[in-house]
C-alpha cells in the first residue's frame, strides 16, 4: 500500500499536496500498460482487413458522404467530416488521406482518386494544403464496403457516442497483404510489404481449394508501387513466407543515355527517397570516394521519376553503378515483420496463416450478409402471403377499412377479418388505393415463387462450407479480373542479382577502430587518435575492442541470435574520439532486440574461432566457415543458440591459445587450447569441457593471457570434461580490473 511522505509540498493554488510513494509495478499497471495497449490496438498495428483505425475512420466517412460515386470534393471537407470519428486533429487526418491517394503513389491500388499535389512516396516533397486538393473514393473501395450495410461486420460507437463506425471492413480480397503497412507501437512494430493483387487473389483461391498449396508457385515475391528490382533469395523468401519476418533486398533500375555521358535512375526501392540518395552521393563525391561523378540532379516530372547522374569521360557506367549499389540507398532492404491484430491481440504470422485468418474472417462476413438478406426476403415473403389472402376478396378488405371508425382499429380488424398477423395487416393497409387492383396484387403475389427459390439458395449456402467457399472464390475472381495489374517490381536472381562489375580495389591503409559493449562503433583516423585518445562513451558502456586495423579487413559482428553481420571498414564514417560513434544494430539493420556479443576484424579467414557456452560446452570452428564468395551482409546459423554464448576467442593460423573458464560459483579451469574440440559444422552444440554442479553455469570464457598468471595457479587442467577448481585469485584488485 502506498504511504504518504512526511514532507508536504504546496500545489500551484497554494493547497498542500501530499506525495505518495507507490510501487513501480502499480504505476506500470495503472498508467503505462493502458497507454501501451491503446497504442497497439487503436493506433499503430493493422488488423485483418489491412487497415489501422485512422485509415478506417477516414474511408468510412468518405463512404457515408457518398464519395463512392459523383464528383471529387475538397480534401478539407473530408478532413472536417472525419473529425467526427477521429478527434486527433486535421493535420494527422490529412496526412493519412495523402498516403491513400493515387497521386502519392504509395499503394499499388490506391483507395482515393485524387486531384492536386499530394507529394510522392519516393520523395520528401511536401504535399499541397487540403484546401487546394480534391478527392473521392476509388472504384476498388466497392470491395471494401461490400455488405457493410447488411450487418456484415460489427459497428461501434464513435469516441463521443454520437454515431456508429465499423470495427472492421468486410473486404472481399485479402487487402492486408496487398496494401503495404508500417507501424511502431510500444515494444512492438509491424512492417507489411505489398503483394500483387492478381497473384494474391490466385494464391488465396489455391489455398481455399488446397490448404497445402505451395505459395511460391502463385506468389513468387512481393510487389511494390515504386517498381525497382527485387533480388530474389529463396531461403530468405521462404523464411518470410513461413515466419512473417525477414528482409527483402531491392535495387534501383537505371539506363545509360548514349552519347550524353550520363546515367538515368528511373525506379528506386520503396524504402528510400530521391533526396536521401542524392545526399549520400553528394557526400561520397565530396569525400573523394566517388571521383567518377560530375553532377547529380533530380529531373522528376509528370512523366515520372528520373534521377540523372553526369559521369566523367572514360568511366564505365556499369562499374560505377556497382559502387553506388554498395554505398548508397540505390540498393537497400525492406524489413518484413508481419505483426497483425487478431481479435485485439497482436500476432506474428506467416503468409499462409494470415490468409487462413482472412478466409475465416471473410466467411463470417459473408454468413452475416447472407443471413441479413435471408431475413429481409423471409419478411417480404411473409407479407406477400398475407397479400395473397386478400386476393380472394379485395372488396372485403376495402369494406373493413371503410367501416372502421378509429384508425388504431384498422390493423386489428384486418387481422381478424383475414386471419393474418400484424406485419401482414400493416403492409395491406399501407397499399395505395390505385394498387388495390387485381392485376397489381397478382403481380406482387407472383414474386413469392422467386423469393422462395432465393431463400432456398441462401439457406443452402449457409449450410454448405463448399458453397460458401465457392462464393468467396467467385468474388476473388471478379476482383482479380477487374482490378488486377501486371507486376511493377522485377524479380532477379542468380547471376542477375550479383553486382555486374566488382569495385576497384582501393589502396589499403591503417585505421583505428573502437567497439563498445552497447554496440557503438568508431572509425578514427590515426592522425585524430594521436591528437586525442579520450574516448567518449555512454553512461555504463565500456570498450570491448580497440586498435589499428587495415582498411581491407571485414568487420564481423556476432549477435545473440546466432547471426553474423558483415561490413566493410569504408561503410563507417570517420569520427573523432569525442563522438559516440555509429550504432551498429541500426546501421546494419538488426532484428528487433538483437545485440552484438562479439566483434572482430578479419582479412584472410585462415584461423579458428573458439566458442564457449554457458552450459559448459565449447568448440572450435574454422574461420573459413564465415567467409563468403559473394558480398553477403548477413549470415544465419553461425553458431548454436541452444545455450547462450559466454565468450569467443579468435586463434591465428598455426598458433594455439590457452583458455580460462570461470563459473558463477567461482570454479575455474585453465585449459590448453588443444583440448577444445574442432568442429566442421557451425551449428554444432560442441563438447562438454566443464562439469557443472546444479545451479552453476559458465560466466567467462576468455584467453588465458588476459588473466594474471598468479591467479591461474591451481586451476590448470589437462583433461576434459573437468569440474575445475575453486578460484582464489592472488591479486584481487588486479583481477577485478580484468574481470570487469
Amino acid at each position: 500500500m502506498a504511504k504518504a511522505r512526511k514532507d508536504i509540498k504546496k500545489s500551484g493554488t497554494g493547497t498542500p499536496a501530499i506525495i505518495h510513494d507507490s510501487p513501480i509495478t502499480h504505476t506500470l499497471e495503472t498508467n503505462y500498460m493502458p497507454y501501451v495497449m491503446s497504442v497497439i490496438v487503436s493506433r499503430a498495428i493493422p488488423e485483418i482487413d489491412g487497415f489501422k483505425p485512422a485509415h478506417r475512420k477516414l474511408l468510412y466517412t468518405m463512404f457515408k458522404m457518398g464519395l463512392l460515386t459523383g464528383n471529387r470534393i475538397k480534401s478539407a471537407d473530408v478532413v472536417g467530416q472525419t473529425m467526427k470519428l477521429n478527434p486527433h486533429g486535421d493535420g494527422a487526418i490529412y496526412e493519412t488521406l495523402v498516403r491513400l491517394t493515387r497521386g502519392n503513389e504509395a499503394l499499388l491500388h490506391p483507395f482515393i482518386d485524387s486531384k492536386g499535389s499530394f507529394g510522392k512516396q519516393y520523395s520528401k516533397m511536401a504535399y499541397a494544403a487540403s484546401r487546394y486538393t480534391e478527392v473521392k473514393l476509388d472504384l476498388i473501395c466497392q470491395e471494401l464496403f461490400s455488405g457493410i450495410d447488411k450487418d456484415a461486420v460489427d459497428m461501434m460507437d464513435n469516441y463521443n457516442g454520437t454515431t456508429k463506425e465499423p470495427v472492421l471492413f468486410p473486404t472481399s480480397f485479402p487487402n492486408v497483404l496487398v496494401s503495404p503497412n508500417t507501424g511502431i507501437a510500444v515494444g512492438l512494430a509491424s512492417s507489411i510489404c505489398s503483394f500483387n493483387l492478381a497473384e494474391m487473389c490466385e494464391t488465396t483461391i489455391a489455398l481455399i481449394q488446397k490448404p497445402q498449396h505451395d505459395l511460391s508457385a502463385t506468389l513468387p515475391a512481393p510487389d511494390f508501387s515504386t517498381g525497382a528490382q527485387l533480388l530474389y533469395n529463396k531461403h530468405e523468401m521462404d523464411a518470410i513466407y513461413s515466419s512473417g519476418r525477414g528482409s527483402i533486398r531491392l535495387r534501383s533500375k537505371y539506363r545509360v543515355v548514349p552519347n550524353q555521358q550520363c546515367i538515368e535512375i528511373y525506379e528506386i526501392p520503396y524504402s528510400t527517397t530521391v533526396e536521401a540518395i542524392i545526399d549520400k552521393i553528394a557526400k561520397l563525391v565530396k569525400g573523394g570516394k566517388l571521383k567518377e561523378i560530375n553532377d547529380v540532379r533530380d529531373e522528376t516530372d509528370l512523366g515520372g521519376l528520373k534521377l540523372t547522374i553526369d559521369i566523367k569521360r572514360g568511366v564505365e557506367p556499369d562499374k560505377l553503378m556497382a559502387k553506388l549499389f554498395k554505398r548508397t540507398d540505390l540498393e537497400c532492404n525492406f524489413p518484413c515483420n508481419f505483426n497483425i491484430l487478431i481479435g485485439g491481440t497482436p500476432r506474428l504470422m506467416g503468409i499462409r496463416e494470415i490468409l487462413q485468418e482472412w478466409h475465416g474472417f471473410r466467411c463470417e462476413c459473408l454468413k452475416r450478409e447472407i443471413y441479413f438478406d435471408l431475413m429481409v426476403k423471409n419478411d417480404k415473403l411473409h407479407v406477400l402471403m398475407g397479400l395473397e389472402k386478400i386476393l380472394l376478396d379485395i372488396d372485403k378488405a376495402i369494406s373493413i377499412i371503410r367501416k372502421t371508425e378509429n384508425d388504431k382499429d384498422v390493423i386489428p380488424n384486418l387481422c381478424k377479418g383475414f386471419d393474418i398477423d400484424e406485419p401482414q395487416a400493416e403492409f395491406i393497409a399501407d397499399i395505395r388505393l390505385r394498387n388495390l387492383n387485381k392485376e397489381h396484387i397478382l403481380s406482387r403475389v407472383a414474386e413469392m415463387d422467386t423469393l422462395k427459390a432465393e431463400i432456398k439458395r441462401l439457406e443452402g449456402i449457409l449450410k454448405s462450407e463448399q458453397k460458401l467457399n465457392n462464393l468467396i472464390i467467385e468474388q476473388l475472381r471478379v476482383v482479380q479480373k477487374k482490378y488486377g495489374i501486371p507486376r511493377k517490381t522485377e524479380i532477379i536472381s542468380g547471376k542477375e542479382a550479383q553486382l555486374i562489375v566488382s569495385e576497384e580495389k582501393e589502396e589499403a591503409y591503417q585505421v583505428y577502430v573502437v567497439m563498445t559493449k552497447e554496440g557503438y562503433f568508431k572509425r578514427i583516423t590515426l592522425q585524430s587518435i594521436r591528437g586525442s585518445d579520450d574516448q567518449k562513451l555512454k553512461d555504463g558502456d565500456e570498450i570491448v575492442y580497440s586498435g589499428e586495423i587495415s582498411s581491407e579487413c571485414e568487420l564481423l559482428f556476432f549477435t545473440d541470435q546466432g547471426q553474423l553481420y558483415k561490413a566493410k571498414v569504408g561503410e563507417f564514417e570517420n569520427v573523432k574520439a569525442s563522438a559516440l560513434g555509429e550504432y551498429v544494430p541500426a546501421k546494419l539493420e538488426f532484428e528487433a532486440n538483437e545485440r552484438v556479443i562479439f566483434f572482430m576484424p578479419e582479412i584472410n579467414f585462415e584461423g579458428r574461432l573458439m566458442i564457449g557456452f554457458e552450459n559448459g560446452k565449447a568448440l572450435s570452428i574454422p574461420l573459413s566457415q564465415y567467409q563468403t564468395k559473394t558480398n553477403r551482409r548477413k549470415l544465419t546459423g553461425v553458431f548454436n543458440i541452444t545455450s547462450p554464448v559466454v565468450g569467443m576467442i579468435p586463434v591465428e593460423k598455426g598458433k594455439t591459445k590457452d583458455v580460462f573458464i570461470l563459473t558463477k560459483h567461482m570454479r575455474a579451469a585453465y585449459l590448453p587450447g588443444s583440448l577444445i574440440p574442432e568442429k566442421a559444422t557451425r551449428t554444432s552444440a560442441g563438447n562438454q569441457i566443464f562439469v557443472l554442479k546444479k545451479g552453476d553455469y559458465v560466466e567467462k570464457f576468455v584467453a588465458a593471457d588476459q588473466i594474471p598468471p598468479s591467479s591461474l595457479k591451481g586451476c590448470r587442467k589437462l583433461k576434459v570434461p573437468t569440474p575445475g577448481a575453486i578460484y582464489n585469485p592472488v591479486n584481487v584488485e588486479e583481477n577485478q580490473l580484468i574481470m570487469e
